[in-house]
């Protein structure tokens, strides 16, 4: 039985596009631990772990909006001639691309495409909602927290399906970004009785 001599050919395409089901090119690396050593070994990681707020044991998804709550309201009350509502747009949309290179790096680091300590969506998609119901008082603003958090835990159809059908940095960010116009959905309900 005579062996094919291997095509250069063969080679560059095998350097190119590894076999990724190879293990040494799977994104699961059980040594990589979530903590603030990991966080901060890497700006996309602080970004996509809320700067800490994802790191909580328990419910760190709630955290994380915590933060964005917290956060949205600390710079729209500190800042308040930087931080109009066509500044937020700005940040947000910003924020999105960004999170969506941060939550893919992370992931990828930490061997889990959405690991739960990556809250970066959660802070993005909170931000969205409290910018389309701010002026509003902090009853409200507890609301739409709870509806969100509601949302992004449960993740009724469509939600499920957008958390399915995209995956890595894209899907991260964009599935709680549908829950956000189901919160603002929910809102303009209650609000037109």
């Amino acid at each position: 039985m005579a062996t094919a001599n291997p095509s250069p050919c063969n080679s560059l395409h095998s350097t190119i596009s590894p076999d990724m089901s190879s293990p040494s090119t799977q994104s699961s690396n059980p040594l990589v631990k979530s903590n603030s050593g990991f966080m901060l070994s890497h700006p996309a990681h602080m970004i996509a772990q809320g700067f800490g707020s994802g790191l909580s044991k328990i419910m760190p998804g709630t955290f994380g909006t915590l933060f964005g709550w917290l956060s949205f309201n600390v710079l729209s009350l500190r800042w308040p001639a930087f931080f109009t509502p066509f500044n937020w747009w700005v940040v947000i949309v910003a924020g999105f691309f960004v999170g969506v290179w941060a939550c893919a790096k992370t992931g990828r680091d930490l061997g889990v495409a959405d690991h739960g300590s990556m809250v970066w969506d959660e802070v993005i998609a909170f931000w969205l909602v409290l910018l389309f119901i701010t002026p509003a008082d902090l009853w409200t603003q507890f609301y739409a927290f709870l509806i969100f958090r509601f949302f992004d835990m449960v993740k009724p159809p469509p939600i499920a399906y957008f958390d399915r059908r995209f995956k890595g940095g894209m899907g991260v960010m964009f599935d709680d970004i549908v829950a956000a116009f189901f919160t603002l959905l929910a809102f303009a309900i209650w609000r037109s009785f």
